[in-house]
């Protein structure tokens, strides 16, 4: 298995191979990413910035979130990481967006939503825009750490096709 760094790495030489500036939006992984992302030297010709978004009202007012979408699904919801992607492109000098909220652990899960629900978004300027929920087991360190890999995983297959 690749680790997080060769990862990272590889994510990286794709996003630059295709012109690609990234920017996330982070919740549950309270800035995981972008770490990950920054262990590389030579990161910033790749990446631009990082939202870390873990309250409700830091998704309003740095992202943009509608009050309407948090009220009516959740901060953990499709909904709201598609807003919090479009936001992140928005508000940032970067032509490739992520956006993750979850329940990482070990509480705050509900039947519907129990702990290790992550919601996904990816969207870029040229109209890409996926969003997914997977489900991770694990304790919180666990799940934060597959969220991570899950994103660059799915990076570096979008753009290793271009």
């Amino acid at each position: 298995m690749e680790t997080l760094m060769q990862l990272s790495e590889n994510v990286g030489q794709t996003l630059l191979r295709n012109k690609r500036v990234l920017v996330t939006a982070e919740s549950c992984t309270g800035g995981g990413i972008a770490s990950a992302i920054t262990d590389v030297a030579g990161s910033s010709a790749w990446f631009d910035r990082a939202f870390i978004t873990y309250s409700n009202e830091a998704k309003m007012e740095m992202l943009g979130v509608e009050l309407d979408t948090l009220q009516t699904y959740g901060a953990v919801s499709e909904a709201t990481v598609k807003e919090m992607v479009a936001g992140a492109l928005q508000n940032a000098n970067a032509t490739t967006a992520v956006s993750v909220s979850g329940i990482a652990g070990p509480g705050g899960g509900t039947k519907e939503k129990p702990v290790g629900t992550i919601c996904f978004a990816w969207a870029d300027a040229s109209g890409w825009l996926q969003i997914e929920t997977q489900r991770f087991a694990g304790d919180r360190t666990s799940v934060r750490e597959q969220v991570v890999r899950h994103v660059l995983k799915v990076l570096l297959e979008h753009y290793a096709s271009k």
